[in-house]
């Protein structure tokens, strides 16, 4: 079959690899119908990710069809059709039990395209079938589908939920790009009474202001001064999100939130951020972090199939699967190509 594999910082190829087959009676194989590549997957590529040994298949958001199983699994069958989720659970530890699936002991959590080959390839092993695979109602399309597998689930539980946003709260959300749009998204199932986006991109804010951010800031205007003036009472946002994964962004965000307010950082992060324990602590902030447990997967694929969440837009560019490296460039780019989140397909 054919995948995209990791060579090094920079260094990618598709081509021939071997099929996957099962190794465990818990595994399913399933066909690729439909991928994305995500920001973390760039994040492995310049390095960030050490973990990640050469020639790994990339890729942890997928749907498909599966076409084999091991003797242990009951709940997926041959023909059905899935959700990969980019986390795996072997839903028996004490983590797994706890639904924190994401920090798993059990040889799950995130280990698609990080520590056993992942999903940008046409066919792609799934360890603990029962616990990892979601079948999808007929009536929601494998594109939106695939939004699920990751940014939204990551979006809601590490950015909205962490930061415990609730009914006529003020938001900020630093960087509109997959997963703060993912975020606005979400954060508006609980009605906040504002929320601002803050992108270096001005494309990336008119999307923000598509999906329903109530304010746009650039970076340069998001002094914490102007977010003040945008918040419920002039003292600053209830909960600042962030959703980059640089230095700059996590600190943008310490400093926007209101004493007693809560930071909820999403971004994955490459290098050390500076946190101003001399500013902070009087102020008592809250500031989480987190890899997502894909626990509010099936809630959100139910208000997916109910109409009740709108993700339409998100996907702006679209391939056959076998243009992985031209989706991979354009991804990369999207200061100049204006993508979101782009798509593969088989063909």
């Amino acid at each position: 079959m054919k995948a995209l594999t990791y060579h090094g910082p920079g260094r990618r190829t598709w081509g021939d690899v071997p099929d996957p087959v099962v190794r465990d009676p818990e595994d399913a194989v399933v066909r690729v119908d439909a991928v994305t590549i995500c920001g973390t997957d760039l994040h492995i590529l310049k390095g960030d990710v050490p973990e990640v040994e050469q020639n790994r298949i990339l890729g942890h958001e997928a749907v498909g069809t599966v076409t084999a199983t091991g003797p242990g699994v009951r709940t997926v069958m041959a023909g059905d059709r899935v959700l990969v989720s980019c986390i795996s659970a072997c839903g028996r530890c004490t983590y797994c039990r706890g639904a924190s699936y994401g920090q798993c002991t059990g040889g799950g959590g995130w280990i698609l395209g990080h520590l056993i080959d992942g999903c940008q390839a046409e066919h792609v092993r799934t360890p603990f079938a029962d616990t990892s695979l979601h079948k999808l109602p007929d009536g929601v399309s494998d594109e939106d589908a695939l939004l699920l597998a990751d940014i939204l689930p990551t979006s809601y539980e590490v950015g909205v939920r962490n930061g415990r946003v609730g009914p006529g709260d003020s938001v900020a959300i630093v960087g509109a790009g997959p997963i703060g749009l993912a975020a606005i998204l979400t954060a508006r199932l609980y009605s906040p009474s504002r929320i601002v986006a803050v992108d270096l991109a001005r494309a990336r804010l008119d999307a923000a202001k598509r999906f329903g951010a109530d304010a746009t800031l650039t970076v340069a205007e998001a002094t914490p001064e102007a977010v003040r003036e945008l918040s419920r009472d002039g003292l600053g946002v209830d909960v600042a999100i962030e959703a980059v994964g640089v230095p700059e962004s996590f600190e943008l965000c310490t400093r926007l939130v209101r004493p007693g307010g809560r930071v909820a950082n999403v971004g994955v992060h490459g290098k050390p951020a500076v946190l101003h324990l001399e500013d902070l602590w009087i102020r008592d902030i809250t500031v989480t972090t987190g890899l997502v447990d894909t626990d509010s997967t099936p809630l959100l694929l139910d208000l997916l199939a109910a109409g009740r969440l709108e993700v339409g837009g998100l996907v702006t560019h679209r391939f056959g699967l076998h243009e992985m490296q031209d989706a991979y460039d354009v991804f990369a780019d999207a200061a100049d190509t204006g993508a979101l989140k782009v798509a593969l397909f088989r063909t």
